[in-house]
């Protein structure tokens, strides 16, 4: 959808807020009955419930502005949700991988309604900024709800297993990790070029170096346990990478976009390290244990970061539209 002004700019962002939430839907609905907690279930009922709200909001700004869903983004998106879901469901320790994904989506919607809002108000249109901030309130609230839950997705994941049980499950979570430290780089090596902003490229390039030693600690850990890393696991999550990057670099304001998703990303690093720590603890390796805290922390440095650079990501991708200053 090409734009020539900030409505047309801001019509689109509310299309791509539907399909998200499209996606969202897709997800809330199967999540209860997967997440093998009651409490972790319960908390995702409760939120369809918003999602559902947020759903009929976003759909009655764009009917308010003489727009419509876009019908393939949203197909897209319900794909992706019930795809996701399918993920889900065949890991052996679903409710972690469930809340750790749900987690890091949280944090997209958040991410792209406080760009939704930032564009609202550039755009002078008031009740789609307050409509914008309003949600992401509930997202931010949910992504809480989350957080809290770590430990019960832990529990429920490993269940009463044996010593050896837990090991086995700290080196697959090991595993994880260490793909997701691959993808990671190789989304940020291409984040500079991308960032449409000086402050974005320099956090994102100082954020690569901290994922390459985040990879290396964990490929320690891996073979001091006596594995080795899931080279299947790190190819496949490379190959992602590499076509996310294609996609953003298509984009008119990949800015923002690669901006909302590195913030999301942050976080689906932060879940998963909390979720190592706990197998860790539970293995009796608390060397692992702290060290996966730690980085925990480090993540949760870097997506406060980018998030305080999200205004600056609108304003690369406006002036790459030239939409905005030169």
């Amino acid at each position: 959808m090409a734009v020539s002004s900030l409505d047309d700019q801001l019509t689109k962002y509310l299309t791509d807020a539907h399909a998200i939430e499209v996606q969202a839907l897709a997800q809330m609905r199967a999540a209860p009955g997967i997440a093998g907690d009651p409490e972790i279930a319960s908390a995702f009922s409760a939120h369809l419930a918003e999602t559902e709200e947020h759903e009929r909001l976003v759909r009655e700004r764009l009917q308010a502005r003489g727009a419509a869903p876009a019908s393939i983004k949203d197909l897209l998106g319900g794909l992706t949700g019930k795809g996701f879901v399918l993920f889900a469901r065949s890991q052996p320790d679903t409710p972690g991988k469930l809340v750790t994904h749900a987690f890091s989506y949280e944090h997209m919607e958040l991410g792209a309604y406080e760009v939704l809002g930032q564009l609202a108000d550039r755009a002078a249109d008031r009740t789609t900024a307050d409509m914008a901030r309003k949600i992401l309130q509930q997202e931010q609230a949910m992504g809480q709800r989350l957080e809290a839950l770590f430990e019960r997705a832990a529990e429920a994941s490993l269940g009463e297993g044996t010593q050896e049980e837990l090991e086995r499950a700290l080196t697959a979570y090991l595993a994880d990790a260490h793909a997701i430290e691959a993808q990671a780089i190789r989304l940020l090596e291409r984040g500079p070029e991308l960032a449409g902003s000086p402050s974005l490229a320099d956090a994102y390039r100082e954020h690569l170096a901290g994922a390459q030693a985040h990879q290396e600690l964990i490929a320690a850990r891996l073979q001091a346990s006596g594995a080795g890393r899931s080279v299947l696991k790190d190819a496949a999550l490379r190959l992602g990478a590499l076509n996310w990057g294609m996609l953003f670099q298509a984009q008119p304001d990949a800015p923002a976009k690669l901006a909302v998703f590195a913030y999301a990303f942050e976080h689906l690093e932060i879940a998963a390290y909390e979720l190592l720590a706990r197998v860790a603890r539970r293995a009796a390796d608390p060397e692992t244990g702290a060290e996966a805290q730690r980085i925990a922390g480090e993540e949760r440095a870097a997506a406060e970061r980018i998030r305080s650079l999200l205004g600056e990501a609108l304003e690369g991708s406006l002036r790459e539209q030239s939409l905005g200053p030169r």
